[in-house]
């Protein structure tokens, strides 16, 4: 079976934890060993978020002089590789030898005129308390939202349309290769005149970018890993249900928050809908289970109305 697995954020770098190596690498030591237990049997792709990452570096950038700081298109790249190595090392501490990674730094094109740029809703970097972000945005030019109970400064996300290294990727497949791919919802790109490609400030989302990754390789199961067990309706309240199954028609019919589970929602939704296969959305430490249909959130055309755990 081919199984995409969407790394969330917190797989690498938890809230409020300091944004170090050290942090980042006992983070990513815990996934491995969730991907390592679902890779045999399996052809594996996994795809990551680079938010915090990024953002740190762009916060370290400002520290040059203004034609020093490396656009975001770069930053994207950087991570790719920095968080891509970190994962095959760690999985590759807990697989035979012989089993072959590959990190593909993953191009993807946008639109210029995507309607994101003139939104800015994709959360980067660290938290900040009100007065911290309010200073920030008037020193850098920044846009902040609130984020939680902290802010968080936010740019463009558009849409991804096409993903460039697709053909390197199955070709790696094909070979038994554990591919990692779209980091961070990949390097937005656009073209200009005389088709002429170049990178673009923006930071795409990497639930909507691995939906479409996962469309492309014509993957069996495309797994979200997150830190919440499934999805859930009202959600923090009383009255909260976790969904066990339902199909996309089911799931539009409750609202879920944009900065959070929305974009999850979506992507599961729309990979469902579009191939007829699994959409699932659990928690990292219940990879295993998610793949045998024992936890998580599954999500596929024809399952009916939204179906629930009970205690």
């Amino acid at each position: 079976m081919r199984v995409l697995v969407a790394l969330g954020g917190n797989a690498l770098l938890r809230r409020g934890e300091p944004m170090t190596a050290e942090a980042q690498r006992h983070n990513v030591k815990i996934a491995a060993e969730s991907l390592a237990a679902i890779y045999p049997g399996n052809e594996l792709v996994i795809t990551h978020g680079n938010g915090p990452q990024v953002g740190l570096l762009a916060l370290q950038g400002q520290a040059y002089k203004p034609d020093e700081v490396y656009p975001l298109d770069v930053l994207g790249a950087e991570t790719e590789g920095m968080i891509g190595y970190m994962i095959e090392q760690e999985m590759g501490n807990l697989l035979p030898f012989d089993v072959p990674f590959a990190t593909i730094l993953t191009m993807v094109e946008v639109d210029r005129d995507d309607p994101g740029f003139k939104n800015p809703t994709k959360f980067i970097g660290p938290v900040y308390g009100k007065q911290d972000a309010d200073k920030l945005a008037a020193q850098k030019g920044w846009v902040f939202k609130q984020d939680g109970d902290k802010w968080r400064r936010v740019v463009a996300s558009p849409q991804p349309k096409r993903i460039f290294e697709l053909r390197p990727i199955k070709w790696l497949l094909d070979k038994g290769t554990i591919v990692i791919a779209a980091g961070g919802g990949g390097i937005p790109t656009v073209y200009e005149a005389g088709r002429q490609l170049r990178g673009i400030e923006a930071v795409i989302d990497k639930d909507l970018c691995s939906e479409l990754l996962a469309r492309e390789l014509e993957v069996d199961l495309f797994i979200m890993a997150t830190d919440a067990e499934a999805v859930f309706l009202d959600w923090g309240k009383p009255t909260a249900r976790a969904i066990r199954t339902a199909s996309p028609e089911a799931m539009a019919q409750y609202p879920f928050p944009a900065g959070s589970m929305g974009p999850k929602v979506e992507a599961a939704c729309h990979f469902a809908s579009v191939t007829g296969r699994t959409a699932a959305i659990g928690a990292l430490k219940d990879l295993p289970a998610i793949l045998r249909g024992e936890a998580g959130t599954s999500i596929r055309a024809g399952a009916g109305p939204a179906c629930f755990y009970t205690k």
